[in-house]
């Protein structure tokens, strides 16, 4: 322990008597640098003086190659829409634009119609389930909507289509349209609308489906008159029975079988209905639907 305490002092005073190391720069570089370059001409220069004006536009600049800046002339500035060229004339049968929106200067005016604006219109065009889907009808507005910066008088003319058509089918079920609004007519050209109808000769529409009369209770009614009628032959021939002596005896049997098969038709019938069908449906020139928008309408002048 006295060895290891003893060696330890050595080596401390050892460290505090011995001189600090220290690192020898080479200077030789610095030495050909000031042979080579006079560092007092350098402090003694001074850069040229910067031009009293700048360069104008017109003048060229020199850097390899000749460019200029393009004439004041060639810079345009907008201006804005004559307050005659807006129009306020709602005649014609035809949507009109009453009032220019500001946006900034833009050279067109948006307008929406918000989803779910109603329009009462008549149809110009007779349709039908005989029709194929895609074909075109007419419409024409016959009550007022006014909106902001849009009025649609009676008369407004709008654009459809018959978005499917189907026949009757089996299990009763009558023909079946589907109508869409696809346009509207504003200042006498079209802009896109997404309109449903919900409303045909004032009745509800439901899912934009107008269906024909089903079949399938007339189905049934017409096979329980099958039996009906055989019941009344069977009737009529135990009445013819029993008016002779000898056919008395058995007048009763045409009866009873009648009677069965008036109940067989009875109890069959929702099963023979469903190889019945409904009827087409038609919708002449002069109905009466109601268009509604089904998203809203973004219209650009």
């Amino acid at each position: 322990m006295e060895i290891r305490l003893f060696g330890t002092l050595i080596l401390l005073l050892g460290l505090l008597t011995c001189p600090v190391s220290a690192f020898e720069l080479d200077t030789s570089v610095d030495d050909d640098i000031r042979k080579t370059y006079d560092s007092s001409k350098l402090e003694h220069e001074r850069l040229p003086d910067l031009p009293s004006t700048l360069a104008t536009p017109s003048q060229q600049v020199k850097s390899g190659t000749q460019q200029s800046l393009p004439p004041v002339s060639a810079y345009t500035t907008l201006t804005p829409v004559p307050k005659s060229d807006i129009k306020t004339d709602f005649s014609g049968g035809s949507a009109k634009i009453s009032k220019q929106t500001p946006l900034g200067g833009d050279s067109y005016t948006e307008i929406c119609i918000k989803k779910g604006t109603k329009f009462k219109v008549k149809s110009q065009t007779k349709v039908s389930d005989w029709n194929s889907a895609g074909a075109g009808m007419t419409f024409v507005s016959t009550v007022p909507v006014t909106k902001r910066y849009v009025s649609f008088p009676t008369g407004t003319v709008f654009k459809g289509i018959i978005e499917e058509s189907n026949p009757p089918t089996y299990g009763g079920n009558g023909g079946s349209l589907k109508l869409k609004a696809k346009s509207v007519y504003i200042d006498g050209a079209p802009h896109p609308i997404d309109g449903k109808i919900v409303r045909a000769n004032d009745k509800f529409v439901f899912f934009n489906n107008i269906k024909g009369k089903r079949g399938y209770a007339k189905g049934m009614s017409k096979q329980v008159k099958k039996g009906d009628a055989f019941y009344k032959k069977s009737r009529k021939l135990s009445s013819k029975l029993a008016s002779n002596p000898v056919g008395i005896i058995v007048s009763p049997i045409p009866t009873i079988v009648g009677f069965v098969g008036y109940g067989a038709n009875l109890i069959i019938s929702p099963v023979t209905a469903i190889w019945s069908k409904g009827e087409h449906i038609t919708l002449p020139a002069g109905t009466s639907y109601t268009i509604k928008l089904r998203q809203d309408s973004l219209i650009y002048k």
